[in-house]
C-alpha cells in the first residue's frame, strides 16, 4: 500500500513540474533550464506550505500526536504540503481559464 502511495506521489510530482515548466515558458524570461526552475519551485513552494502548516499547529496548539503519529516513513504533513503544493500549478492554470 505504501509503495503504490509514493508512486503515486512521484507520477503527481511528474505532472506538477511539467505543469510548471509550461507556465514558466509563459511567464518568465527565457532560460537555460526550465526543469530546474520548475523543481525548485516545487521544493520551496512544498516548504513554504510546510513551514507555515508547522507554524500554524504549534500557534493554535494542536497536540503532535494528533497528526505526527503515523503508519508511514514519511511525516504527514510533509506529505501534505506536497500535494498542496502538486497541485497548485493546476489550480492555477484553471483559475487563469475561468477569468478568460
Amino acid at each position: 500500500m505504501q509503495a503504490l502511495g509514493v508512486m503515486f506521489l512521484i507520477v503527481g510530482i511528474g505532472f506538477s513540474v511539467r505543469e510548471r515548466k509550461y507556465l514558466l515558458m509563459w511567464r518568465s524570461q527565457p532560460s537555460s533550464n526550465h526543469l530546474a526552475a520548475a523543481l525548485s519551485q516545487l521544493v520551496g513552494t512544498a516548504g513554504g506550505i510546510y513551514l507555515s502548516l508547522e507554524l500554524l499547529f504549534s500557534f493554535l496548539k494542536i497536540p503532535e500526536n494528533l497528526w505526527s503519529d503515523s503508519v508511514f516513513f514519511v511525516e504527514p504533513l510533509a506529505v501534505i504540503s506536497l500535494l498542496l503544493a502538486i497541485i497548485q500549478p493546476f489550480v492555477w492554470s484553471a483559475w487563469i481559464r475561468l477569468r478568460k
